[in-house]
């Protein structure tokens, strides 16, 4: 098909893409190592008195850093290997991070060798002119109507009629995140080919692709903030890792006709490894154990407390919650709610109710004495 210019399949082929599954490999695994350093620095902030914000903390700005390493590490691999090739890698990612199920992380090791070996092994020259031949191609032009009206629709749904399901925000992000591949691996490309010597910034479809890049990944980011608001984040990450990388399979064979060189029995080896990445990934999540909702209390020890009363920060407080059984109770207080309230005596009946002591000794005898 016109538009492209492919490489043959060769020793070079093999090395960019030996390259940029390297490059992604080691990228998730800095993004999700970041990611635990900082989840690690806002709890330890949390737990202890320390009147610093978390950006002023030292682990906060390592986990910061590796996560732009990590990133730069993606970026760059989409100039080297297919996107059919990379955006399946996120599992690693999720291997990385829920290490709980055995035979989820067998599945997506066996998923990423299938896909990695039997992926697309054809190249391209991503100069300026491939790229707007491709943008303005009748394949691609109907791809991006479609996935408008698609996206226009859950958007709809999802704003005016409340619709806010977990499958509904995750598809909108799967949307834009197939046009944030399109134009991450357009970026990288032209920027490699200006590197080595054949510029491409000067280009106007360089800036464009650059601007709706910079513009889906914001977009992302905010209905994936809500989407955590709502729903567990392990849901949250089997659903949007199948999600998205179907998306970018199918754009990838759209936009840079990934698909167009390879045969039937590597296309469908290329497919199972991905069954098998979504199905490893869904068992990873799935086995993740949930942990125990906080139920805040009120301790009747007071004994403890040097200086007033003792706060979940003092570290001499060792006062235990207690396990939850199904009603909101106060420390170690049970909940009576089970038992009949009694009612209060009237005056009249108080008036006419004799004492023990009138029992035992008479009233003219209290009297006497």
């Amino acid at each position: 098909m016109a538009g492209f210019q492919y490489t043959k399949v060769g020793g070079d082929s093999y090395t960019d893409n030996l390259i940029g599954t390297l490059l992604a490999i080691l990228g998730n695994l800095l993004v999700s190592v970041a990611v635990c350093i900082q989840k690690y620095s806002h709890v330890t902030l949390a737990g202890t008195k320390d009147p610093r914000v978390f950006y002023r903390t030292k682990t906060w700005w390592c986990g910061l850093v590796l996560t732009a390493l990590g990133e730069a590490a993606n970026f760059v691999s989409y100039a080297f290997a297919p996107l059919s090739l990379i955006s399946p890698l996120n599992a690693v990612s999720v291997i990385e991070r829920y290490v709980l199920s055995f035979l989820g992380c067998i599945l997506t090791i066996a998923g990423t060798y299938l896909f990695v070996t039997f992926g697309p092994n054809y190249h391209q020259k991503l100069n300026a002119k491939n790229i707007v031949t491709q943008v303005v191609g009748w394949p691609f032009l109907v791809y991006v109507l479609l996935e408008i009206i698609t996206f226009c629709l859950l958007l709809y749904c999802y704003k005016q009629r409340n619709a806010d399901y977990l499958v509904v925000i995750l598809l909108l992000v799967a949307l834009l995140g197939s046009v944030t591949v399109i134009t991450v691996k357009a970026v990288a490309g032209m920027l490699v080919l200006s590197i080595q010597g054949t510029m491409q910034l000067h280009y106007p479809i360089f800036y464009v692709m650059f601007v709706c890049m910079v513009a889906t990944v914001v977009f992302q980011a905010t209905f994936l903030s809500q989407a955590t608001h709502l729903y567990d984040s392990s849901m949250i990450a089997c659903v949007n890792y199948i999600f998205s990388t179907s998306f970018a399979i199918v754009a990838g064979a759209i936009f840079y006709l990934e698909f167009f060189h390879m045969d039937i029995l590597h296309i469908c080896m290329y497919l199972l490894g991905c069954v098998l990445c979504f199905l490893g990934v869904f068992l990873i999540t799935k086995n993740r154990k949930k942990l125990k909702a906080f139920e805040p209390y009120v301790t009747m020890d007071m004994s403890q407390g040097t200086e007033g009363i003792p706060t979940i920060h003092d570290k001499e407080w060792r006062a235990v919650q207690p396990d939850y059984n199904g009603s909101f109770s106060y420390g170690a207080l049970v909940n009576n709610d089970s038992v009949v309230p009694v009612s209060l005596p009237t005056p009249d009946q108080l008036a006419g109710t004799v004492s023990p002591a009138d029992t035992l000794y008479g009233t003219a005898d209290l009297k006497n004495d």
